[in-house]
């Protein structure tokens, strides 16, 4: 009986220590957080099934067709946007650096996860990567920050496996919602004060422009982000000059 008992304790704790992972907080105190953020996962929602698989399968073609890659940009909506408001402002600033967009629309960090472990950066070596993901883990599920963090660290460590020589710059998930008492708002920058930490200024470097985006009282202006969300052709100029000088250092320019 103690035998047994012993045994299903065992392969309890192992299906805890599998679906779980162990983050450290702000207070350096160690945090279970839920594993859903940091395992790899198809996009499925309803209205992604027709064009996600199709738009992955179309980049590992595109990415194939260049020559070379010499940054990255990953992310989700706000990325993907690089392609449809942002797309003036990224031929003035990226298409001459051998740019490449992997951002979609929807993507959690699982789903970051996924198309990087499917050959979303295979025979490339990027000078720098910029990583700007975790607002939909905000805002289609709410994950605690911890969460998010850690599904932001799996794609770090993902990129060193597969990127050994590619510099990574990461951002601070942008500003949401009109105040900053906003839930949302606050969930994003609980993200940012954890993620920070991961920089360690020879691979993996943090940079926050959320003050470029808001107003002095931290109002979030719909001339900059309509939806209080996705920046407009203004809003990328505004990310595009913040970052400027960061990436051209990373670059080495």
């Amino acid at each position: 009986m103690i035998m047994k008992f012993l045994v299903r304790i065992t392969v309890l704790l192992t299906v805890f220590a599998i679906n779980n992972v162990t983050v450290f907080a702000e207070n350096d105190k160690p945090v279970a957080v839920a594993f859903k953020a940091v395992t790899p996962e198809v996009q499925n929602a309803e209205w992604a099934v027709k064009w996600w698989q199709p738009r992955h399968d179309q980049k590992l073609v595109d990415l194939k067709k260049m020559e070379k890659v010499d940054l990255l940009m990953i992310g989700d909506s706000i990325t993907h946007g690089w392609e449809g408001r942002g797309k003036k402002v990224w031929d003035e600033y990226y298409t001459k650096r051998n740019a490449f967009n992997i951002g979609f629309s929807g993507d959690r960090t699982e789903h970051v996860l996924w198309r990087l472990q499917h050959d979303a950066v295979k025979g490339i070596s990027p000078k720098l990567a910029v990583i700007m993901i975790g607002t939909n883990n905000t805002g289609h599920r709410q994950d605690p920050a911890e969460e998010t963090a850690a599904g932001i660290k799996a794609i770090i460590a993902e990129l060193e496996k597969q990127l050994p020589k590619t510099k990574v710059l990461l951002l601070a998930v942008f500003p949401r919602g009109a105040k900053a008492d906003d839930p949302l708002r606050q969930l994003n920058t609980g993200i940012n004060k954890i993620i920070a930490g991961y920089a360690d200024e020879k691979r993996v470097f943090f940079l926050d422009i959320n003050a470029e985006f808001l107003e002095d009282d931290g109002t979030l202006p719909k001339s900059v982000m309509p939806d209080l969300l996705h920046p407009h052709e203004a809003g990328y100029a505004t990310w595009a000059k913040a970052m400027e000088p960061t990436v051209a250092r990373l670059l080495g320019e």
